[in-house]
């Protein structure tokens, strides 16, 4: 079996937004769980927009999200490749000369609409003598040009779709080379896509219209055609596309707000299938129980709210070494242990380590039990018996129970009225801290 080879075509005209992370993360994985090869092609070629900060950025942000690229290719490197093709289009008679304007081309199509007809381009180019077009081209001007097409159903087997077919008569020749003589994207794209082996192409149904088109431009160019799969468009909570709120949700602004990476991947990677989304600790778990065949038609409903909450659930599960490095200097596992279960992002895990070694502003709800607590607090080293040794001695002392009990201890000790289990935490914040702290002492 050939090996599965996939690619990610970002154009560097911005940073990553969830949209096309998700198209990243699909084919990321699907190259994982195939044993395959995972190509970053940069579309680079419009050179208005595209900027070599843009360009860092995306590779930045893939590598926040864990998605390491096997291979790398750059568009503005392949110029002489897309010139050999277009040589090869243009001696098969693939690809012709157009001379229309955009104004000429408008007005066809508003006569087509007006007489109730598909809005397709009527080859009139293709009616022009040889010699017709050099007096053109003397005259100044510059043609675009467009691939024919052969007029027949054209069609695949999507892997998320099923049998899809489209009579290319249908259809507009697509233009492929700008008046200025530069490549379109559907012409370098194909290219790049045939000369780089990819096996599957993996993408948003908004192309699946593009799809019959470039088959043909594959085998033109004596490619045989990749695979297809259009998984569906994300929508909002409320059904609403999201083109218009996409800016406000890049990845660099969900950095900002202390979410996991991981939890973003666990997020795409089921989001549009059957499967329930669920947290994973690493990336390879995702990629083993990956399944394309799993998606649907029914577009993809993005919740930022529950992929915050999604973010809590994977930090209530992450091992200690997950997050080593990002927690604060000193903290070992059994803080991590004793206070992942309370947190939405890691982030929080400072205000826990405050919590842990002050200082801090204790309440003493009741001094009663407090001082209680100070005379009945045991010799260290402590463990998880600990708190309910104390509490049992604290209660026979005071006949206190219960949140009369439990929340006086937890208010003077942490100056919280809620968190972490305190058996867990008791133990971290030690002796000499809880007798300050009961006594009211500690001061932040």
């Amino acid at each position: 079996m050939t090996q599965v080879k996939v690619r990610f075509a970002p154009s560097p005209t911005g940073r990553l937004h969830i949209g096309n992370a998700r198209a990243a993360v699909l084919n990321w994985l699907f190259a994982r769980k195939h044993g395959g090869d995972f190509l970053l092609r940069l579309d680079d070629t419009d050179t208005e927009r595209s900027t070599e900060e843009f360009a860092r950025g995306i590779e930045a942000d893939l590598a926040w999200l864990g998605l390491a690229w096997d291979r790398f290719a750059r568009q503005s490197d392949r110029m002489a490749q897309y010139d050999a093709a277009i040589a090869k289009l243009k001696a098969n008679g693939r690809l012709y000369p157009c001379f229309e304007t955009a104004e000429e081309l408008e007005l066809k199509r508003k006569v087509q609409l007006s007489r109730r007809l598909p809005p397709v381009y009527d080859r009139a180019a293709l009616k022009l003598s040889q010699a017709e077009i050099e007096a053109l081209i003397a005259k100044g001007g510059k043609p675009h040009w467009r691939f024919k097409l052969e007029h027949r159903p054209t069609g695949w087997d999507d892997l998320i779709h099923g049998r899809i077919e489209i009579d290319t008569a249908s259809l507009s020749d697509p233009v492929m080379l700008r008046g200025d003589g530069r490549p379109l994207y559907t012409l370098t794209s194909v290219v790049d896509d045939g000369d780089l082996a990819i096996t599957h192409i993996i993408r948003g149904e908004d192309h699946i219209t593009n799809t019959a088109a470039q088959i043909q431009l594959f085998e033109a160019l004596g490619h045989a055609p990749p695979a297809f799969a259009h998984f569906s468009l994300l929508v909002g909570a409320d059904g609403a596309g999201l083109s218009k709120r996409i800016g406000s949700l890049g990845l660099g602004d969900m950095r900002e707000a202390g979410l996991e990476p991981l939890s973003i991947c666990c997020l795409l990677a089921r989001l549009g299938s059957a499967d329930p989304v669920e947290p994973r600790a690493l990336l390879s778990e995702l990629a083993a129980e990956f399944n394309l065949e799993r998606f649907g038609r029914a577009p993809a409903h993005f919740d930022m709210q529950e992929l915050e909450l999604l973010n809590a659930r994977l930090l209530h599960i992450l091992p200690y070494p997950a997050v080593v490095d990002r927690l604060p200097p000193g903290a070992g596992e059994s803080f991590w242990l004793a206070i992942r279960g309370n947190i939405a992002t890691l982030a929080e895990a400072q205000d826990w380590w405050q919590v842990v070694h002050g200082p801090i502003v204790p309440v003493i709800e009741d001094p009663k039990v407090t001082q209680a607590a100070i005379a009945a607090l045991p010799p260290e080293p402590w463990d998880g018996a600990t708190w309910k040794a104390l509490t049992q001695a604290v209660s026979a002392a005071t006949g206190a129970k219960g949140k009369a009990l439990f929340h006086p201890l937890r208010l003077a000790l942490t100056g919280r009225d809620k968190g972490p289990e305190m058996q867990a935490l008791l133990p971290l914040i030690g002796h000499d801290r809880a007798v300050a702290r009961l006594r009211g002492g500690e001061r932040g």
